[in-house]
């Protein structure tokens, strides 16, 4: 089977995919976070005291997103002990769950309550599908920057910045030099991502959701190193 690629290319579609969907996820459940669901604490604690829809999935959300790491773990023991192949087989379910978050959106939505059932499991499959991709990159690619929260990113590569600026020592310059690329190489592609999907949102509405299923498809035959 053909792959393309490499570190650098998987690294764009996975921070392009997590910023996308989180976008969508955001603009079409009621401020659902899907990507990086401690932000689901924000907009619930707003819920709350506005007395707002959503209130449902942002309380699940993080439990959710525990149990599908958790899930991951297990199975990709279990087929690790078999001799399958477990990256292969955990992108491609990713690839399932975020087909299955485009045909419940576009099939369902949208949403005016966003805590019926069918909105949930819409919500539901998003997460799933960040939370396993966030699994998969931190026991897989732990090498390659984080691509679905940039808080800690933004932080180190704006340090990075200011030591190249105030002159590091040549030996660490280089390295800072790497990591200051590859991190801001990822933040800018979750931005791009985020751009996108607002753009697409508002044009085309859940059928945007095709290009976070098509993207992920090209992750899975993307040629990259593992551990």
């Amino acid at each position: 089977m053909k792959t393309f690629g490499g570190p650098a290319a998987l690294s764009a579609l996975l921070a392009f995919n997590a910023g996308f969907v989180d976008t969508a996820g955001f603009l079409g459940l009621a401020g659902l976070f899907t990507a990086h669901v401690t932000g689901n604490f924000v907009t619930l604690g707003a819920a709350l005291l506005l007395d707002n829809h959503g209130i449902i999935g942002k309380s699940l959300a993080l439990p959710e997103f525990i149990l599908v790491i958790a899930l991951a773990r297990v199975a990709g023991t279990a087929m690790r002990a078999r001799n399958m192949p477990v990256l292969r087989v955990l992108m491609a379910t990713k690839v399932a769950l975020l087909f299955a978050f485009f045909a419940l959106a576009t099939g369902f939505g949208p949403f005016p309550n966003p805590d019926s059932p069918v909105a949930l499991l819409t919500g539901f499959a998003a997460i799933a599908a960040m939370a396993l991709q966030n699994a998969v990159q931190r026991v897989h690619f732990a090498s390659l920057p984080p691509t679905t929260l940039m808080t800690g990113s933004t932080t180190q590569a704006t340090i990075d910045a200011v030591d190249l600026l105030m002159g590091a020592e040549p030996k660490a310059a280089a390295q800072i030099r790497t990591r200051f690329g590859r991190l801001s190489f990822s933040i800018f592609y979750f931005a791009a991502g985020c751009a996108v999907s607002a753009l697409l949102y508002w044009l085309a509405g859940f059928w945007c959701l095709i290009v976070p299923v098509l993207v992920g498809v090209a992750t899975v035959f993307t040629r990259v190193e593992t551990k």
